[in-house]
């Protein structure tokens, strides 16, 4: 089991890694739609709307997928989670976009209020590649 660390991805607020790749997967946790932080130390802010935080929580996905040897390409698995599934559509525009035509599995979780307040949370599963 390899632990996936990149800094060009927000760093684990608590005791969690960014992803581990184990057994042919790379499992990234999910991710938040914060920017990147000025300062390294300091707490990164959540972008503004919900297509920008999901924007940006698509970039750390893809940075972490980069890191661990993998790309968006690669995924296999999506779980969205979404405190109000009013926002679905916007989600779902910047989501398709990102993916093209690749479609992973996905499912989309309707919540209560999600940590930081944010307005979406993604998480994937990718096909590690071959060491």
């Amino acid at each position: 089991m390899d632990i996936i660390d990149t800094p060009d991805a927000t760093a684990p607020a608590g005791h969690y890694s960014q992803a581990v790749r184990a057994n042919g997967f790379v499992f990234v946790s999910g991710q938040l739609g914060f920017l990147p932080p000025a300062r390294p130390g300091e707490r990164p802010q959540l972008a503004q709307g919900v297509a920008a935080q999901t924007e940006a929580a698509l970039d750390s996905l893809a940075a972490i997928l980069r890191a661990a040897g993998a790309s968006m390409a690669s995924v296999v698995n999506v779980t969205v989670y979404i405190p109000d599934i009013g926002l679905w559509n916007d989600v779902n525009r910047v989501y398709e976009r990102r993916f093209g035509d690749h479609r992973p599995a996905r499912a989309i979780v309707p919540t209560r209020a999600l940590h930081y307040g944010a307005l979406v949370e993604i998480s994937a599963v990718a096909v590690a590649p071959r060491h």
